[in-house]
């Protein structure tokens, strides 16, 4: 008998489950039902149009570290669907992939296209009907079945039918787009934004834009997070991996600041102490030696008379003649360096939202709703979110299979 299955989406999570549907159950009758005039849009523009599909972390329980929300749940999930079942179904669709020195991972094209054109062939092949400005409004069960209220652009209401429905929609920036669910009885929490720079305003460290330092420590103080990794200043603040993977772990704190709050730097990621007497040693070493020319740390001389000059130490001023007050000002630039940070940008345009359906009303063997039968749910409308890197889409990927093999 054939199954009239809808998805709510026409995103990564909605195109990969219902193409995993439908290679299992090629009589299903299978809809995807998209509410803009775009389909599979953060899929092309990932990694800068070259699409960054996964991560090349293969043992789930390092692979879970990357999600500041769902770790714990998606354990078991990575375990039966990770990255190297994605690779190995991309590559059953003549899809090569290669691994970039961070563990990134992208199409042997370089291109986003290569992923949406597999995932419409694969869809437009299986039979799989795609709707757009397609809105769901509501959800009702009865029975074994699920009514949906939907409206087509333009065009009056319509109820459909269907045997089971999976919610693919991605992440919304505001609660109210939640609304169509609100009959389903589920837990959503307030989304925020993940994955985002700091807006560092009217700073002389603006100055420095376009610099990169490799391994730094950063916190701010309305959080006890902290990330390590490299640091890339802007024209506006503070960007790089260590940023973007704090502005995910402490994105709810920072949405509370409304992320005005004070961003401290370790630029040598390394202890007060040590740094201190690093610092004399190399004092002693280098007594004819003129600070602006010590180097001691290593660090790109730019940022180094940067600090030298927020410390009010003269760049001609030889070691010997340090004063202690002066040491003391640099060692606390070095290690705890502070910034106010007012307000966020968005990263390369890949807006990713922290919030969604609670994780515990959802059960993660098949991504069935614990509170409706038939109803199941994959990708970002769930509460969870990874760094970037291609954890999310991994994440998505993941999900969309086990509600396929479920459905």
């Amino acid at each position: 008998m054939s199954k009239r299955i809808y998805i709510i989406g026409g995103g990564a999570a909605g195109f990969f489950c219902a193409i995993n549907i439908a290679e299992k159950n090629r009589d299903f009758s299978i809809t995807i039902l998209e509410k803009s005039t775009k389909l599979l849009s953060k899929v092309r523009i990932s990694g800068g149009g070259r699409c960054n599909v996964t991560h090349a972390c293969f043992e789930a329980k390092e692979l879970i570290k990357n999600y500041p929300r769902g770790s714990k749940e998606l354990l078991g999930a990575f375990t039966r669907f990770g990255p190297t079942e994605m690779i190995s179904w991309l590559s059953s669709k003549q899809v090569a992939v290669k691994t970039e020195a961070d563990g990134r991972m992208f199409p042997v094209s370089n291109n986003s296209e290569t992923i949406v054109n597999c995932f419409l062939d694969a869809a437009n092949q299986l039979g799989i009907k795609v709707e757009l400005e397609y809105s769901v409004i509501s959800m009702q069960q009865i029975e074994n079945e699920i009514l949906l209220e939907t409206q087509k652009q333009h065009k009056s209401i319509e109820q459909i039918k269907a045997d089971a429905v999976v919610v693919c929609t991605g992440g919304f920036n505001q609660l109210k787009a939640y609304e169509f669910l609100k009959n389903t009885g589920h837990t959503i929490h307030m989304p925020v934004p993940s994955l985002f720079t700091f807006n560092i305003p009217n700073n002389p460290i603006h100055g420095l834009m376009g610099l990169s330092v490799p391994h730094v420590k950063v916190k701010i103080k309305c959080s006890t997070y902290f990330t390590e990794g490299p640091l890339l200043i802007t024209h506006w603040g503070f960007s790089g991996p260590s940023v973007l993977k704090l502005s995910a772990f402490a994105a709810q704190e920072l949405a509370k600041e409304n992320y005005h709050t004070t961003v401290i730097i370790n630029w040598l990621n390394d202890e007060q102490n040590e740094v201190r007497d690093r610092l004399l040693n190399s004092f002693r070493a280098n007594t004819k030696t003129q600070i602006a020319n010590l180097q001691e740390f290593n660090l790109p001389k730019r940022l180094w008379h940067f600090l030298i000059a927020k410390a009010e130490i003269p760049s001609s001023k030889v070691c010997s003649e340090i004063t202690k007050k002066e040491l003391n000002k640099l060692v606390e630039l070095l290690v705890n360096d502070q910034y106010d940070m007012k307000g966020k940008t968005t990263f390369k345009e890949e807006f990713v939202t922290c919030g969604g359906i609670d994780l515990k009303e959802v059960d993660f063997k098949t991504m069935q709703s614990k509170k409706w039968n038939n109803l199941y749910f994959a990708g970002e409308i769930l509460n969870i979110d990874g760094i970037t890197g291609g954890f999310n889409f991994q994440a998505a990927w993941t999900t969309a299979w086990i509600a396929a093999q479920s459905v």
